[in-house]
């Protein structure tokens, strides 16, 4: 959903339809969109593993991924631009609407996945049963001392 915004968006203000090669790139796009939100929530997922607490796991884990996903994001979309740009040269009819429904997604899905997914994470990962979990952890602590 965070990277159709972006492209449906491009392609009302652009003034294109949707076409068979935004369909292209809208499946591209997602791929890419849930790779990136794949990424954080395996991270989130390692860290708790080590020790780390749900928000520090979050904190920690988006700063790691950070450098990846824009890193993914930026060449992907200086990729496309010349495709996006030339739509009016001959060719590049089916081309265009593919790569500026990629390069919008890929701006509102990267910026959107840096604030929705972590959001998200803790709201679905945090709750009384992990709290729970922590202080029994912490009372078998105390009587094994």
């Amino acid at each position: 959903p965070l990277a159709l915004i972006g492209g449906v968006l491009i392609i009302f203000f652009t003034g294109d339809v949707v076409s068979i090669p935004a369909i292209i790139g809208f499946i591209s796009l997602f791929g890419i969109a849930t790779r990136n939100g794949i990424l954080l929530i395996s991270r989130y997922n390692d860290l708790q593993l080590e020790g780390y607490s749900r928000n520090e796991s979050v904190l920690h884990g988006s700063l790691d991924r950070l450098n990846p996903i824009l890193m993914t994001a930026l060449t992907s979309g200086l990729a496309l631009i010349p495709l996006a740009l030339g739509g009016d040269l001959p060719g590049n009819e089916i081309q265009s609407p593919m790569a500026k429904v990629i390069l919008g997604g890929l701006l509102t899905s990267t910026i959107l996945n840096s604030f929705i997914v972590p959001i998200i994470y803790l709201l679905i990962k945090g709750g009384p049963a992990e709290e729970m979990t922590e202080q029994t952890i912490s009372t078998e602590q105390l009587t094994q001392e």
